[in-house]
Parts: C-alpha cells; sequence; structure tokens
C-alpha cells in the first residue's frame, strides 16, 4: 500500500466533527465526574488497544481531538494507521492529565472504532480480489460530515477512493437521462457530448447502464468510465468483451448488491472497479479501548 496521507481536507473535517463531538459532551459544563472527582494535577499514560482483529483507522482525529481538549496530551503511535491489528495489539499511547484523558476517552474511541471499521471491512474486500485488476473502490453512501473521514479509513484499509462528491466528477446516472431527455429524443451518446461540452478539461465523465444495449450505445460516446449496474457475473463478463472489441480503453466499474460472498466473482469478470457503498454504509465498528493498567 501506498503511502496513507491524511490531507488538509480530511484535518478541516475533523474539527468541524470533533468541534461538535466534544460540544455534545460536554456542552458549556464540562465533566462533571472527572472534574470533581479527580485531582487536576493528576498525570497518567494509558494504552490505546485494540480487542479484535482488524485495521486501524482515525488516529489523527484522536489526535487532534486530546489537542482541542488540552494541549498537554501527547498522543504517541505504536502502529500506524492501516496497520493490521490482534486482540491485545497497542495502537498507541496518550499521555497528561488525568482529567483531559477521561474527558476524551469515549469520543476519540467513537473515531477510532467507527473509522477502524471502515478500514477493516475495506481490507475484506481488497484481500478477495487480490490477484485480479480490480480495484475497490468507495461511494457517497456515506455518512453525512463524514465523507473525507471515512474515504480517508477506505485508504487505509488498501481501498481506492471514488469521487468525493458531486463536484469532482461528472456521474450520468437513470434519472439525469430521464430529467434530460424528456422529448425522448437523445441518446446516452448524445448526454455523454453535451456534459463534455461544457465541463472544463480534465473531469472524468462516467455513465450508467443497466443493459448490454446501453452499454453498446454509450462505448462510441467515450466516456472515461462506464458503470454497470446490478448486473450478474455472467453479463459482466459479457459487457467486459464488448467493450474490448469496441473501446478497450474505457475503464468498467460494477457496482449494485455485492457483497463479500459475491466480490470475487464480479472482480473475476474482468471489470476495472468494484464500487461498493457497504464500505461506509453497513459498518460494524472494531472494538477497541483504553487500557488504564
Amino acid at each position: 500500500m501506498s503511502q496513507l496521507q491524511f490531507y488538509q481536507s480530511d484535518r478541516g473535517s475533523a474539527a468541524m466533527l470533533i468541534s461538535l463531538a466534544l460540544a455534545e459532551d460536554l456542552r458549556e459544563v464540562g465533566d462533571l465526574t472527572s472534574e470533581n472527582l479527580i485531582d487536576p494535577e493528576l498525570q497518567a499514560t494509558i494504552k490505546v488497544v485494540s480487542r479484535q482483529q482488524g485495521v486501524v483507522a482515525g488516529q489523527p482525529v484522536a489526535e487532534m481531538l486530546f489537542q482541542q481538549l488540552d494541549h498537554s496530551v501527547v498522543w504517541t503511535k505504536q502502529l500506524p494507521d492501516g496497520s493490521e491489528v490482534e486482540p491485545g495489539s497497542v495502537i498507541a499511547t496518550v499521555a497528561g492529565p488525568v482529567v483531559s484523558l477521561l474527558k476524551g476517552e469515549r469520543t476519540a474511541l467513537n473515531f477510532l472504532t467507527q473509522l477502524s471499521g471502515v478500514a477493516t471491512l475495506t481490507q475484506q474486500y481488497v484481500d478477495l480480489v487480490a490477484d485480479t485488476k480490480a480495484v475497490i473502490l468507495d461511494t457517497r453512501k456515506t455518512w453525512p460530515g463524514f465523507r473525507n473521514l471515512e474515504k480517508y479509513a477506505v485508504r487505509a484499509g488498501g481501498g481506492t477512493n471514488h469521487r468525493m462528491g458531486l463536484y469532482d466528477g461528472v456521474m450520468i446516472k437513470d434519472n439525469h437521462l430521464a430529467a434530460w431527455n424528456t422529448s425522448g429524443a437523445g441518446t446516452i451518446a448524445d448526454a455523454i457530448q453535451e456534459v463534455r461540452n461544457k465541463v472544463d478539461q480534465g473531469i472524468t465523465i462516467e455513465v450508467e447502464v443497466d443493459t448490454l444495449d446501453q452499454l453498446k450505445a454509450a462505448l462510441p460516446a467515450k466516456p472515461d468510465y462506464i458503470l454497470l449496474d446490478n448486473m450478474s457475473p455472467d453479463l459482466l463478463r459479457e459487457a467486459v468483451g464488448i467493450r474490448d472489441e469496441v473501446s478497450p480503453e474505457i475503464l468498467l466499474e460494477a457496482s449494485g448488491g455485492i457483497n463479500l460472498e459475491t466480490v470475487r466473482a464480479v472482480a473475476e469478470s474482468g471489470v476495472d472497479r468494484i464500487s461498493i457503498g457497504a464500505l461506509t454504509h453497513s459498518v460494524i465498528g472494531l472494538d477497541i479501548g483504553f487500557d488504564w493498567n
């Protein structure tokens, strides 16, 4: 896996989410339990420990959270994000005033467990398509506000990011075609050409099809990608053969209802890309805890 980057846009998203998360937990009052029970001078170093096998992601967010609470808290990575962990693996240590550690513990874990869950599920899909040419992509089916962070977690699991939003790539779907072509005169190829004439050069254009006839109609317009929606592996294999004969440079993407049981057969059909909404919308968090012993 190439070096994992936590981009400035990821940092900006994290800062906003951290502020919201701390506000809902502390409001203007603070931590009534820790602040009224624990000596403010008491210091500690705790371990952040995985309770399950998986892939860790989200440490930059947790570190930013503690820095917002208390600049004296020091987060030290023991394993970088993207690392495989086992039960008992020490992911990081966190040192500082105990009151601050207790204030941030649950919120930091909320970020870590969710993002590590995304990374873990992504790696499962990536492993299942190993030695095929297919890459695993995420989608826009992310929790509102969490897109940058969840897509970071996908990268931590070895996956590839699809477009970030509506602003950085064209995706012509069936509803777009229906709304555009109210007279019934235009073709898929016409729609692709109309968009190409209007968007900046370098913006990728993708069109969704759900039949082989639609695929054949789209190929001559040479979009960058064609999404094959809800096709069986046999139909996908036919689609790949048609593409190879007409426009082998166009990349084919499979999507729709693909799961851990079916992804291998989809990859073996010869498609180039597989997009999976479940990477972000159907995740079980990885069990991670703070070890105070």
